[in-house]
């Protein structure tokens, strides 16, 4: 990987999400004296449905040729005129799709995806254009506004959810380099990271209001009750030392992980992060099952692939729902359906119109019809969000089960999903002891945060690694460790291929720019390249790289410089604590940097 550049003259942030993406960014001189003047775009132009949202929805609309057509709110319009007229065979539609990097373990560049009517194109491909989607819409207002910056002098920051793999990391990654950001200009930035950072500077976990602690401490010098000295920790400002859950809800995945405030207001991440496909998505699911229980699974996947305008408007419908619901609310939630598109496939493939197939539902004595609308009696719809809830409260609790995060006294909700106040509320209620932190632009917070980390890349100090990494490792065989079965032959010699090197263990605090070093010498003669094959696993001490719950990361190629006759040896720095894994090798014998690429996309 190519170092950083440091000629920068502005940071860009790239919030890549499941569901809404955008930017944000800043002059580099300007982070200097008010870091916070940070723009976000606000022009995006939604058609006629228009959300509370600086963000454009994660969707894009290619040609026959698989060209670039269109992304966000113009894809979505563009396309909805595509089905009107069905033309929708000769387009590509994808919306939603960012997930697939989270639910497929085996990432690899020939990786395919299925648009919404199930036609592949390459994953790679449209996440690339999707990329430069967002950097074009930026360079382009740039240049309107006459700033005369170039994308070269632009330092570009991509969002990704921290409990992803390296794989996904560098699938990202791959597809920036493929949307034309260089990687001396771009930086990788852990979301959950960005929010906490960003409230760092906005003070918002600075306690509650002045005057409430105030009140308290007069309330206690009058009164001498020790007891309300644990409450009103709750109200206390952070200082060196302080501990704070950060609970990223997004889309797609829900992001949790614990950091502490350094003396030198640097951060510390000190609880291993942890998360689910747990975000908001997993409840548009759950609407999308209680569909198909009135309508069955057959109608409902023809609604969405030959009448997609319809789907994506009672997606939308529901977003809205999403949003607005909370736990007072009672009587009926009223949601919005493409009515006559129901009623045409009822007849067509249920033999029966829109409302007698409601009227035989299972669920007809929640439901009821008026005009275009259904309406639904509202505990049918919060039975919605309980397994997502319940998920989410359950991932918290098992972080504060450990050790390091038993003392955390405050909790800081972000991302989209955490604006739900059916979220908030269950939180709140589960955890009545924490003191619940949920900013006023927790949806942007990460973008936010994601451009303060690029000027100050080094503002996360420690991190958690997640893993046990290691390598293949070949070594002289012996019969009582390795057993008959992992004896091969080298050159007539006996060894044992299959070893499990470990670099670094998981689950343990790595300062950033942790190094680790080892050696390996070539085989044979005139050896002019080594590979090394690098796994990961959950386990603490792992033997061999066939054991259970073992994973082949990727290859490491080291090319010798100038092969010889001789053994060589070459010098390897594994490089951890910044938020991708970085390698290095340097040849012994004439203190070369030798070339080398690591692949992890195989």
């Amino acid at each position: 990987m190519a170092k950083l550049k440091n000629n920068y003259l502005m940071v860009a942030a790239l919030d890549f999400g499941t569901t809404y993406s955008g930017y944000a960014f800043s002059m580099r001189e300007t982070f200097k004296c008010d870091p916070l003047n940070i723009k976000v775009n606000q022009a995006w132009n939604s058609g006629g449905k228009q959300f509370m949202s600086l963000k454009t929805p994660t969707c894009i609309l290619l040609d026959a040729k698989k060209d670039f057509v269109s992304f966000g709110y113009d894809a979505e319009n563009k396309y909805a005129d595509i089905l009107m007229d069905e033309e929708q065979d000769e387009f590509y539609y994808f919306h939603r799709f960012k997930m697939n990097l989270h639910n497929n373990k085996n990432i690899t560049l020939d990786m395919m995806l299925e648009d919404i009517s199930g036609k592949p194109v390459s994953a790679i491909h449209v996440f690339s254009l999707s990329i430069k989607a967002l950097t074009s819409h930026l360079i382009d207002k740039l240049a309107k506004q006459g700033t005369g910056i170039h994308d070269d002098e632009i330092r570009w920051v991509l969002t990704v959810p921290a409990i992803w793999t390296d794989s996904a990391m560098q699938f990202m990654r791959r597809s920036a380099n493929k949307a034309g950001i260089s990687d001396e200009n771009l930086l990788i930035a852990l979301e959950p990271e960005c929010a906490s950072i960003y409230c760092q500077y906005t003070e918002t976990l600075n306690g509650r209001d002045g005057k409430a602690k105030t009140f308290l401490e007069s309330f206690m010098s009058l009164f001498s009750m020790p007891f309300l000295g644990s409450f009103m920790s709750l109200f206390s400002v952070p200082e060196s030392g302080q501990k704070y859950m950060v609970i990223d809800l997004r889309g797609g995945t829900a992001d949790i992980t614990v950091h502490q405030k350094m003396s030198d207001n640097s951060l510390k991440e000190i609880c291993l992060a942890t998360g689910s496909d747990c975000g908001g998505t997993s409840v548009d699911s759950a609407f999308f099952q209680l569909m198909v229980k009135i309508f069955g699974a057959p109608l409902m996947n023809l609604l969405k692939k030959e009448h997609s305008s319809a789907y994506l408007d009672l997606l939308r419908e529901f977003e809205t729902v999403k949003r607005t619901i909370t736990p007072e609310k009672s009587g009926k939630v009223n949601i919005t359906v493409p009515y006559a598109t129901l009623d045409l496939l009822c007849k067509k493939h249920l033999r029966e119109d829109f409302p007698s197939i409601v009227d035989q539902s299972s669920l007809s004595t929640k439901i009821s019809l008026k005009a275009d609308k259904m309406c639904f009696e509202v505990d049918l719809i919060k039975t919605l969000f309980e397994s997502t809830i319940q998920e989410i409260i359950k991932l918290i609790g098992e972080i504060l089960e450990r050790q390091s995060a038993r003392d955390v006294p405050t909790f800081l909700l972000v991302g989209c999903f955490s604006e739900c106040v059916l979220v908030q509320d269950a939180i709140k209620k589960k955890f009545e002891d924490k003191y619940i932190v949920n900013p006023d632009d927790a949806g942007i917070a990460i973008l936010k945060g994601a451009v303060l980390f690029g000027h100050k890349p080094d503002y996360i100090t420690s991190r958690i690694l997640r893993l046990t990494y290691g390598i293949r490792n070949c070594v002289d065989y012996n019969k009582e460790k390795h057993g008959e079965k992992r004896r091969v032959l080298y050159q007539g010699i006996e060894k044992c291929d299959d070893e499990f090197k470990t670099v670094l263990k998981s689950d343990v605090g790595v300062p950033i720019g942790t190094i680790k070093t080892d050696s390996l010498k070539t085989f044979m003669p005139f050896q002019h390249a080594m590979d090394i094959e690098i796994f990961c696993t959950r386990e603490d001490n792992p033997k061999f790289v066939d054991e259970d719950g073992m994973r082949y990361l990727g290859k490491m190629t080291i090319n010798i410089p100038e092969p010889s006759k001789k053994t060589r040896y070459v010098d390897i720095e594994y490089h951890f604590g910044n938020t991708e894994l970085r390698l290095k090798a340097i040849d012994r014998q004439s203190k070369v940097e030798c070339e080398t690429s690591l692949n992890l996309l195989l």
